[in-house]
């Protein structure tokens, strides 16, 4: 973690106004609230605009979850989003990223062992990480197995999850109870 304590606390339950609750309320899993939102709770009204859109991105985008994952994954490296990463990681698996392949997004696209499509994907967010932009050699090698929808989607995910990464570095949102990390 960049930042060894948060810069911004989670909101502890007992400070939760009405508004607050019934947000977080709906976030809560096995019993928690994760840290991310519990942080974002700071600004209730943030928080509910920008989980339409996130929710949006991880539940109903026209990405395969394999696909989004190596995206969000690769965008959560590069940004050195360790909070990210690790949410993720857990995620990927439950989406069909093996382990072995979990460790080699963070080589990068030429790492040996990917397949044409998947080296693209992360090339692709390696492009818009660094570039704000898509070569055309990768743009066209995925515009050959994707709509339309799927390419804005792609697009969409990476910008989401760098905006995430960046949100959760400044902050300094600490992993979760039982959250790897980039040991992930």
């Amino acid at each position: 973690m960049r930042l060894t304590q948060p810069r911004l606390e989670p909101l502890p339950e007992e400070s939760w106004d009405d508004e607050t609750r019934e947000l977080l309320e709906r976030l809560r899993v096995e019993g928690r609230v994760f840290n991310i939102f519990r942080t974002l709770a700071a600004h209730p009204k943030l928080l509910k605009q920008w989980l339409v859109f996130g929710n949006y991105i991880l539940y109903k985008s026209a990405l395969p979850p394999r696909d989004r994952e190596l995206l969000i994954l690769r965008t959560g490296w590069l940004s050195q989003a360790e909070y990210e990463w690790g949410q993720h990681a857990v995620i990927g698996k439950r989406a069909g990223i093996s382990p072995a392949e979990i460790n080699r997004i963070k080589e990068g696209p030429d790492a040996p062992g990917w397949n044409e499509h998947d080296a693209a994907l992360l090339r692709a967010a390696d492009e818009l990480h660094s570039q704000a932009f898509i070569s055309d050699t990768v743009w066209n090698t995925l515009a050959a197995s994707y709509s339309t929808q799927q390419l804005l989607d792609l697009i969409f995910t990476v910008g989401q999850y760098n905006l995430v990464s960046m949100a959760l570095n400044t902050l300094g949102v600490q992993l979760d109870e039982g959250v790897a990390g980039f040991e992930s």
